[in-house]
């Protein structure tokens, strides 16, 4: 069997203060950096190893992964960055406090931003403080609007299939820090979630799952790293 271990990033500044992130750069909180120490900890005691490395381009993925591997003395494994392994784009949402949404619009319509499947948040304005079009890591890439879920899994999804996939299949293991819903999208496809089930799944920060994936690379038995 392959191995591939998916770990969220660390808590982030954000997080902490209840706020839409999606694509905007937030760093990690100092629980945010203890968690990812602690998961390269946590993988180093179970005995894992990686030979390559996937992250967003986002820096509180990238610092996890760093921190991580750190803890495991495996800061020279080569690492590969990419935009589709970002955030979902919260869109119009972007740096507003959850609470305050909910106390604006209603629970019921903030439920359905941030867990339907298909219903994206309203679409970021061109104006807006947090557009990343400019952004010169984003040159050449479409950067979106708003995202759900769905629009989420249309582009992780291609680039597991791709790119991760091919490493697998050569007898690489792989460990990909990434993001609550980019992460959802592969734990959705590898596990066979169905699209309801899919919204009521929250990937913990900092926890390492690992998969080991049968002959098709597409399916596995899922764990969290240190968990019988």
């Amino acid at each position: 069997m392959s191995q591939l271990v998916l770990v969220r990033h660390g808590q982030s500044q954000w997080n902490l203060e209840g706020r839409f992130t999606g694509w905007w750069d937030v760093d990690l909180t100092v629980k945010g950096v203890e968690e990812a120490r602690e998961a390269g900890r946590t993988m180093k005691a179970a005995g894992l190893d990686f030979d390559t490395c996937f992250t967003s381009m986002q820096s509180r993925a990238i610092r996890t992964l760093h921190l991580a591997l750190h803890e495991m003395d495996r800061l020279w494994l080569p690492v590969t960055k990419h935009w589709r392994l970002n955030e979902r784009h919260y869109g119009g949402l972007t740096g507003l406090n959850k609470q305050e949404m909910r106390d604006k619009v209603g629970d019921e319509q903030v439920h359905i931003w941030r867990r339907s499947f298909d219903v994206p948040p309203p679409e970021m304005e061109q104006d807006s403080p947090y557009e990343m079009s400019g952004d010169r890591r984003y040159e050449g890439v479409t950067v979106p609007r708003t995202e759900s879920l769905k629009l989420t899994i249309e582009r992780v999804l291609p680039y597991y299939e791709d790119v991760i996939m091919p490493e697998l299949k050569s007898g690489k293991r792989v460990l990909i820090s990434a993001h609550g819903n980019s992460l959802r999208a592969l734990v959705k496809h590898l596990s066979g979630i169905s699209d309801e089930d899919i919204t009521g799944l929250e990937i913990p920060t900092g926890k390492p799952i690992v998969y080991d994936l049968d002959d098709t690379f597409q399916s596995g038995q899922r764990a969290y790293v240190g968990e019988a």
